[in-house]
């Protein structure tokens, strides 16, 4: 619950940036010279740019929280038996014996939107979040029937 409202409070706090720089745009707009009407367009770019970028995160993570739902009611979540420092970090090791098992339950199923999901979890568990989030997108695609990307 912490992360939604960490997620909601940027995401609100970003959309008060996107007007403010918006409207400094329109007001370089609107003072007609050659110059500040290039500048206004470029000022307004960017928070077209960002509020896409937004809307795109938002839908992914929505989907994966979606998707994390379905297989809790399945029983199917991966379960966290990764061993912690002291310090409550994921140890490297433990966290690297269980991507080895995730990684050849997904070459075991490919197809299986399931695999890639806990493979996704595994991915994040070692750090890798590039290839986390590939390996969710890939289990989002996988889910709703379209064409996979690779990862």
């Amino acid at each position: 619950m912490r992360a939604k409202i960490t997620y909601a409070v940027t995401a609100a706090v970003l959309v008060v940036y996107f007007v403010l720089v918006g409207s400094r745009g329109i007001l370089l707009i609107e003072t007609g010279t050659p110059v500040t009407i290039a500048f206004g367009v470029a000022v307004l770019v960017l928070p077209a740019i960002g509020l896409w970028f937004l809307w795109k995160n938002t839908q992914f993570v929505r989907r994966a929280n979606q998707l994390a739902a379905e297989l809790d009611a399945e029983g199917g979540l991966p379960v966290d038996e990764l061993k912690r420092t002291p310090s409550g970090r994921i140890d490297r090791d433990s966290a690297d014996a269980v991507f080895a098992q995730r990684k050849a339950e997904t070459e075991d199923a490919p197809d299986d939107w399931r695999t890639w999901f806990r493979l996704a979890v595994a991915y994040h568990d070692a750090r890798d979040t590039p290839r986390a989030r590939k390996a969710m997108q890939r289990a989002i695609a996988l889910h709703d029937g379209r064409p996979a990307p690779t990862v």
